[in-house]
């Protein structure tokens, strides 16, 4: 259906959806990028569903507020490492390094975001792969390819042809929790499901899973309050 805008300070812009499944409207407010959608019923029509939306706009901006506050990558900031805090620094060389608790960045400022970027996904694609060797190991199966990308709706996903997806914003949690996605997904190479088999295959090699999952769900937008966009 399209966008429409909630006028206020600031405005909001919203996401109509239109789904044939849908019995009812329906609200979500993503505290991964803030992103409001509206999935509706295919034949209600559209002024009921804006007079929903004037209902819920409190609960809305409500909702908006309480989402972590963007983080900008630069020179001073501390940036999360495997679940610690690390003080970006102007540095020497050609890359960014980790040294002494502190991440040495070379360059000019305007370079600084890019240049931790390459770090953390290179760091991600290290720490990943050897997770998922490890978790494909224990569980006796394999995988395809991994590509690492930044999706806003989950940390991994495994397709029926074993290739593995992860976002590389991972490397900035806590390696147990690192760890418990890379478990999760290859899990998935045994059963594409959320049951009970599946859930066994994960506890059999990774037994704290719920507290790590636990921890996605209440520090990982976190994560994504991290800008490495440059302007």
């Amino acid at each position: 259906m399209g966008d429409i805008i909630l006028d206020g300070n600031p405005p909001v812009g919203v996401t109509l959806r239109r789904s044939s499944r849908a019995k009812r409207l329906s609200l979500r407010v993503s505290r991964l990028d803030g992103r409001v959608t509206l999935s509706m019923p295919a034949r209600l029509p559209e002024r009921e569903a804006l007079a929903f939306l004037r209902e819920k706009e409190d609960w809305i901006r409500k909702h908006l507020g309480t989402r972590a506050p963007e983080q900008a990558t630069v020179f001073g900031a501390s940036v999360p490492f495997l679940g610690r805090e690390v003080e970006i620094v102007p540095g020497k060389g050609r890359r960014a390094l980790l040294k002494d608790g502190r991440l040495e960045v070379p360059g000019e400022a305007d370079r600084v975001a890019a240049r931790v970027k390459a770090f953390l996904k290179l760091e991600a694609q290290m720490r990943l792969r050897e997770a998922s060797d490890r978790y494909a190991a224990l569980l006796n199966t394999d995988y395809g390819r991994i590509t690492l990308r930044d999706p806003r709706s989950r940390w991994g996903s495994c397709t029926s042809a074993g290739n593995l997806m992860y976002s590389w914003r991972l490397v900035m949690a806590p390696a147990a929790v690192l760890d418990y996605v890379a478990a999760h997904e290859v899990a998935h190479r045994l059963e594409m499901n959320h049951s009970d088999r599946f859930w066994a295959h994960v506890a059999r090699v990774c037994p704290d899973h719920a507290a790590h999952r636990r921890w996605l769900h209440t520090e990982g937008e976190k994560l994504h309050a991290w800008r490495f966009e440059t302007d």
